[in-house]
């Protein structure tokens, strides 16, 4: 993608006739282009050109509003129109649909329309101009640079590693402005997250995992120290809910522990990020169904969201200190794994009796969140895909979440907003933590006491057993690990979800210290 509108250094030139302004900033001689139109407020009518769209359309008499009028209706939101030999130095040409110009934050679906409205349209545009083979696009910044980076960024991300044939790769260049890098750092940062979560478990491993997240993070040059902790280690800080799930597998478990460090006070409070990560989820004795059992290579979908938050926290140098705890191993069944009925003991002593090996995720969880407490967090987030119970209860509209802080909800909620990645709060009644804590054999049973009832509620309700922290938020992304068609500026397969959401919300504390 090429990026640069507005951008001086990039042989910009007039040819506009009285619109040297914009039309020659955004001008760069590139072979393909994007330009976004709005609705027009009556039936049938050609909505209001972008300043960008309007520039160039200027540029060319008014051919392109004539072009629009007499091609077909009027293009609707996420809608694309492609056009040949409108101006010589764009042979070819996309414009997209954005819908209402006053949309805005919808408080009834909970985020901005007119950014999500953005983000859709130009990742369409994109992926036209990328399936025609364009090497270099040019892309409107809409008014809303952030919003058009990030769905160029996302829109044309697509999992080919292993294949001999590649999609037509489209040239990157920087666009000088502090939004639009801002969106392509955020972006990035999601399609770090699907990246991780597509690779096949024979080449993502714990080891590997963890190994990536370190290189990826030392080439941001931010203040940054990675641990990667082995078996002994492990052994060492009584983590045995986490060591029972990793026996079942001749992989070793790895806890991979990332300190950002963009706070000069060393004393601040750390917001610490907690992610599940089995590298590949069998389901153990109680085995998963054959059917889909594939997609199982993103149950470290949470690890993956979090490290790659904190490598865009990295690459925009927030002004605040975070730690991420990713627990990474398998689960899978030998002769050494957790059985149904089995008794393990978690790093805070509690016994936990384990009736479903496939509710692997928390037994992780517990040691990993025991261990978030020794940094005296300012929040603890946690993320996993945790149950299916969530992917029933909101399909893959919004991230469940299971807080016990009003603080922490809100900012979670704020952040969704913004992103258009959503989140939705669930109940932490006592009502499930009795179903956890009535257990035959040991102090909590891994599952609720009616197992298919309240799943993700259960779950929660199991996790903050191993909490005391005031502010703790547990995010279920089980539901939004995939996506089919839901989400327009993605295209089909793992999500990396909610990433763009927790960068934002580290963002939004990391303003609200700087006010303090």
């Amino acid at each position: 993608i090429s990026y640069c509108f507005n951008n001086p250094s990039s042989g910009a030139r007039a040819n506009n006739q009285g619109h040297e302004g914009l039309w020659c900033e955004l001008f760069c001689g590139c072979c393909g282009l994007v330009l976004g139109v709005y609705t027009g407020k009556k039936e049938g009518e050609v909505g209001q050109f972008t300043k960008a769209g309007e520039a160039f359309d200027n540029s060319v008499s008014g051919r392109l509003r004539e072009l629009l009028t007499v091609s077909g209706p009027a293009l609707k939101k996420g809608k694309s129109r492609i056009f040949y030999g409108v101006h010589q130095d764009f042979p070819q040409l996309v414009v997209v649909g954005l819908g209402d110009k006053e949309a805005g934050v919808s408080h009834s679906e909970q985020y901005d329309e007119s950014k999500d409205n953005i983000r859709a349209a130009i990742a369409v545009g994109c992926r036209q101009l990328q399936d025609l083979e364009v090497p270099v696009v040019d892309v409107d910044p809409c008014e809303d640079a952030q919003s058009a980076a990030e769905g160029s960024v996302l829109g044309l991300f697509e999992y080919n590693d292993l294949k001999q044939k590649k999609k037509n790769l489209v040239t990157v260049r920087p666009y000088q402005s502090e939004a639009w890098q801002k969106g392509v750092a955020y972006a990035e940062g999601q399609n770090l997250a699907r990246h991780l979560m597509e690779m096949p478990a024979n080449y993502l491993t714990p080891t590997s995992f963890a190994e990536t997240i370190q290189q990826t993070l030392s080439s941001t040059g931010a203040d940054v120290k990675v641990h990667i902790r082995t078996e002994p280690w492990i052994e060492e800080q009584k983590m045995g809910a986490f060591l029972s799930v990793a026996k079942g597998s001749d992989e070793k478990p790895v806890f991979l522990e990332v300190h950002y460090n963009g706070c000069n006070v060393s004393r601040d409070s750390p917001l610490v990020f907690v992610g599940k990560g089995v590298t590949f989820d069998s389901g153990g004795i109680s085995i998963k169904p054959a059917s889909g059992m594939d997609a199982m290579r993103g149950d470290m979908g949470g690890a993956a969201t979090i490290c790659s938050a904190i490598v865009t926290a990295a690459t925009l140098k927030l002004p605040l200190n975070i730690i991420g705890l990713a627990p990474l191993c398998e689960n899978l069944l030998n002769g050494r794994a957790n059985k149904p009925g089995d008794v393990v003991k978690a790093k805070n002593g509690k016994t936990i009796q384990v009736d479903n090996t496939d509710a692997e995720g928390r037994l992780i969880l517990a040691d990993a969140l025991c261990y978030a407490h020794n940094f005296n967090p300012k929040a603890i987030v946690n993320a996993a895909t945790l149950t299916g119970a969530m992917d029933v209860a909101l399909g893959s509209a919004a991230t469940g979440v299971f807080t016990n802080s009003d603080w922490l909800w809100n900012h979670l909620r704020e952040a969704g907003v913004v992103t258009g990645d959503r989140v939705w709060r669930m109940p932490l009644f006592q009502h499930y933590t009795k179903q956890v804590t009535e257990s035959q054999l040991a102090d909590l049973n891994n599952v609720g006491k009616y197992s298919r009832s309240a799943g993700a509620c259960t779950a929660a309700a199991f996790l903050q057993e191993f909490v005391t922290a005031p502010h703790w938020a547990h995010l279920d992304i089980a539901g939004v690990m995939t996506n089919k068609d839901e989400v327009p500026y993605l295209r089909k397969g793992m999500a990396g979800r909610p990433t763009r959401t927790l960068v934002e919300f580290a963002a939004r504390l990391s303003r609200e210290k700087l006010k303090a």
